[in-house]
């Protein structure tokens, strides 16, 4: 089999790229922002100056630095751009139409796909890291609206204090036992308030690693960031089948 060279890539392998934060907390396995999280090889680029403060207020002005990063995955040869932070969505659907590969920036973007197959019947729960700044901008911005938009369950992590500072106020420390405590008390509360709940995404991409005591708590379908890097990874990366019949 012969391989030709891709323009200046130096590496080769790396499917789905990631822009992060400037965000300096702890990403433990199961973080969007940790590479073990992942069955393949992913590439990170960090977007300079676009910080957590920065994204929770839709700061706008900072496309140009993210489309530059971006440009920067695409070189290296990826196939898909994702992010770090369900409030990227802000960026999504300008980035998508000039970057030129696949653009999925928000977990959120996994909203409609969900409330299809619980069925219209359903509300759909949303665990985010701040339930102020999820805005019905940020939802629109994802291509959420109208009647889904009514149909959604937000609680927010704001709450804690533990989670802001470790995440919000960059303090150093994470202790995962209590991240994981809050993250199934406020899905168990969104459970006991709405009956009618089909499923529930895990909107930021710190929360990942809380998603099996999530399902485990609630008996629901959980959605986060990974289930959709995944999906999309298989979409660009296909498999072939070997087996017997």
């Amino acid at each position: 089999m012969k391989y030709w060279v891709k323009g200046s890539q130096v590496s080769y392998g790396e499917a789905i790229g990631i822009l992060l934060l400037e965000n300096f907390a702890p990403f433990i396995p199961g973080d969007t922002a940790n590479a073990t999280s992942y069955r393949y090889p992913v590439r990170f680029q960090r977007v300079p100056g676009l910080s957590v403060e920065r994204i929770f207020a839709h700061d706008i002005t900072m496309y140009d630095v993210v489309k530059q990063a971006a440009e920067e995955l695409k070189k290296e040869g990826v196939r898909a751009i994702t992010g770090d932070c369900g409030f990227m969505a802000v960026f999504q659907q300008r980035l998508a139409d000039e970057l030129g590969i696949p653009v999925f920036l928000s977990s959120l973007l996994q909203l409609p796909f969900m409330s299809l197959i619980v069925g219209s019947s359903k509300s759909l729960g949303v665990v985010t890291a701040n339930s102020a700044a999820l805005s019905d901008e940020v939802f629109g911005w994802a291509g959420v609206s109208g009647d889904l938009r009514k149909r959604l369950r937000v609680t927010g992590l704001e709450d804690n204090r533990h989670f802001v500072e470790a995440v919000f106020e960059e303090k150093g420390m994470l202790d995962s036992d209590v991240v994981e405590k809050t993250v199934v008390e406020h899905s168990l509360s969104l459970c006991e308030k709405h009956g009618d709940l089909g499923a529930i995404l895990l909107e930021c991409s710190m929360l990942p690693p809380y998603g099996a005591a999530v399902q485990e708590a609630t008996g629901l379908p959980v959605f986060d960031y990974i289930t959709m890097i995944d999906y999309v990874h298989d979409t660009v990366v296909k498999q072939r089948y070997t087996g017997s019949m």
